[in-house]
């Protein structure tokens, strides 16, 4: 991660006055005359700061602007955003803790404090704060991952399915019971339910961004790019909707709107990793894979718990047959995410092509059982049973 600015002290400063706030105290902001003075400003500054590669800067800047507005949710939950992405996890907590003092009923923040406890392993307390957040945020997958962690999804989905049953008419209900399908991977199940969402709430644009998810799973392009328009006609500033319409561009192969759009939702949210992966895939395939590597490393510094810069870093090393380097980066991304099956499967292949048949083998058999990508399972047991040298079964 790049250090531009080391104002360590400051930093220590600020962790001490979150804590001296949640107590009463007031605290006196330390001027300076380039920190805007509206919140909308305020967000911009730091995002722009963190485009332009000062995470630091953006933090400090951001910082200031919170100490002197106190009571402003929106910059004061970036700050928190931006902490979490530097790695400091405890300040990240202590400023979403804070929010919560004076809007405890906030959803985004209590959605992002369930990321801080689904990092630190703390699974429980992470399930509890995903639940605080719904309905209103999209928290279902990492619900859905965290119950996997703990052993009793298959109890969470039961719960999921009764409560859609009994509660035919509530969007919300519909809504959830179709993540869930869509984060198992299974679209059509997943449609069935989110149009029954979208039938009594025909306004919703994370029930139309589910939709064209389980489109994009089903590789029906234009009814997933129509759907994607469809929820930015209704809020052209929707960073889910823009990457994931940039994503459907780019399997198509549509790459000229691919390009255009993912560039428009870096900049939406350059803070987020999602675009740059997707751009990272769009200069591999035009055969630029050291352009396109540089854009996963950039998408592990701005944000280093997701799996999927991971994943694609290690799929390029692999494919280039750099394989010591796709070791080392799916090693840190199982770190991330230890269950899986991609990170496993991908580990498995660098392995055996540096003759380490053992370990390829004890990755592919962990992959094999990820029944989350079933197509990851699949290319799994195919490999176990070739380095075990038994014949498949047709």
């Amino acid at each position: 991660m790049r250090r531009l600015l080391s104002l360590v002290a400051f930093l220590a400063t600020f962790a001490c006055c979150i804590g001296a706030a949640q107590a009463g105290a007031v605290v006196n902001p330390q001027y300076d005359a380039t920190i805007p003075t509206d919140p909308q400003a305020a967000m911009q500054l730091a995002r722009d700061r963190v485009a332009g590669g000062d995470l630091n800067g953006a933090i400090i800047g951001l910082a200031t602007y919170v100490f002197a507005h106190p009571g402003q949710a929106a910059p004061e939950r970036l700050l928190g955003d931006l902490y979490f992405r530097h790695g400091d996890l405890r300040k990240a907590e202590n400023v979403y803790l804070h929010i919560l003092t004076y809007v405890p009923g906030d959803k985004e923040t209590h959605s992002r404090l369930g990321s801080v406890y689904a990092t630190e392993n703390r699974i429980d307390d992470a399930i509890t704060e995903f639940n605080r957040s719904l309905p209103g945020t999209d928290s279902v997958n990492d619900l859905v991952q965290l119950h996997m962690r703990k052993g009793d999804f298959k109890q969470y989905e039961r719960e999921r399915e009764m409560i859609a049953r009994e509660y035919p008419t509530d969007p919300e209900a519909q809504l959830e019971l179709s993540q869930v399908y869509e984060a198992t991977h299974r679209p059509q199940q997943a449609m069935l339910y989110v149009r029954r969402a979208l039938d009594n709430d025909p306004t919703s644009i994370r029930a139309m961004n589910v939709l064209g998810l389980a489109y994009l799973d089903e590789r029906n392009f234009p009814e997933a790019i129509r759907q994607f328009q469809e929820c930015l006609r209704r809020d052209p500033f929707d960073y889910p909707c823009e990457d994931n319409l940039g994503a459907t561009y780019l399997e198509s192969g549509a790459y000229a709107d691919a390009s255009r759009v993912l560039n428009q939702a870096h900049t939406m949210a350059p803070e987020r990793s999602e675009a740059l992966v997707n751009l990272g895939y769009l200069a591999d395939v035009h055969g630029d894979w050291k352009r396109a590597v540089q854009f996963y490393v950039l998408a592990m510094t701005v944000y280093p718990y997701s799996p999927d810069a991971y994943i694609d870093l290690g799929y390029t090393y692999n494919m280039h047959g750099e394989y010591q380097l796709a070791q080392a980066a799916l090693i840190k991304g199982l770190a991330v995410a230890p269950l899986d099956g991609r990170l496993h499967f991908l580990l498995g292949d660098a392995y055996q092509h540096l003759g380490k048949e053992a370990l390829a083998k004890a990755e592919f058999k962990t992959a094999s059982s990820d029944y989350l990508n079933p197509d990851v399972q699949r290319m799994a047991q195919e490999r176990v049973a070739t380095l075990e040298r038994i014949p498949q079964v047709p």
